[in-house]
């Protein structure tokens, strides 16, 4: 909506004006077809765009305005709640089995991540959302937060970066696991069935001590306060703890995987 509004702002200023579509798209460096697509709201107004049609438009200010309301969201909107309620929690308990959890991914792995995100996401969005999801790290640092990740054997070997940058991702979480409010444990794999077959999650605890949990998919995500499914999932997390390695055992096991390579 905001792509659509912005456009269509900057089409009717444009004709007001007295200006084609050719000769603003010649003043931004754009193609024809570019600028037509911004003003129909198919593609994002770019903020260059919009100043360079503020200037030529004598508008003022008003179109040049739109910029900050077009930028990127540093999180999909469906984890927006997962993400206030994260920053908030006394104690983070994860389990992930596909990837190493973001809290926990070097820079170079969040790059990739997103360079490789379905449908692609523009220069902008990833920039802000590589910023986004760096900054959060920041929350290991509270050293009253506790946290607690379990990482399926299978992220760690299957590992999106290679080379360097896999043995920097796997030394980082040597590092981090190092801190007294941080335990990072290892889920082997070939041990059959267990608690975490069924998917990634997260529990949370408030500064109320109330109980949150998380739960992702491919488009969606749910934040849970309904007290059955959070004791679903706290069974489940105590049950994938007695199945993963301990904190030292799995600190071995990580630093091994890293001579591995």
């Amino acid at each position: 909506m905001a792509w659509r509004y912005a456009g269509d702002q900057m089409k009717r200023w444009r004709e007001a004006a007295g200006i084609s579509r050719q000769a603003l798209a010649q003043e931004a460096g754009y193609g024809y077809d570019a600028i037509k697509g911004m003003e129909r709201g198919v593609r994002k107004v770019q903020a260059h765009v919009l100043r360079i049609a503020d200037e030529m438009c004598g508008a003022q200010g008003k179109l040049a305005a739109a910029v900050e309301f077009l930028r990127p969201e540093p999180f999909p909107s469906y984890s927006q709640d997962f993400m206030q309620a994260e920053s908030e929690a006394v104690a983070h308990s994860s389990y992930e089995n596909e990837f190493v959890p973001g809290l926990l991914q070097t820079e170079e792995v969040v790059r990739a991540l997103f360079n490789n995100y379905c449908p692609p996401l523009d220069d902008e969005t990833i920039e802000e959302r590589v910023e986004a999801r760096l900054k959060r790290q920041v929350m290991l640092d509270k050293q009253t937060k506790a946290f607690s990740f379990v990482i399926s054997e299978n992220a760690l070997r299957d590992c999106v970066v290679g080379g360097e940058s896999r043995t920097r991702q796997l030394r980082h979480l040597l590092d981090v696991g190092a801190r007294r409010n941080v335990t990072i444990q290892v889920l082997s794999s070939g041990g059959g069935p267990h608690a975490g077959r069924r998917g990634p999650f997260v529990l949370l605890e408030t500064p109320d001590h109330e109980h949150l949990g998380y739960e992702e998919g491919q488009t969606t995500g749910v934040l849970h306060s309904d007290l059955g499914k959070i004791g679903t999932l706290r069974q489940r997390h105590e049950m994938i703890l007695r199945q993963a390695l301990s904190p030292e055992g799995s600190a071995r096991f990580i630093a091994e995987l890293t001579e591995e390579l």
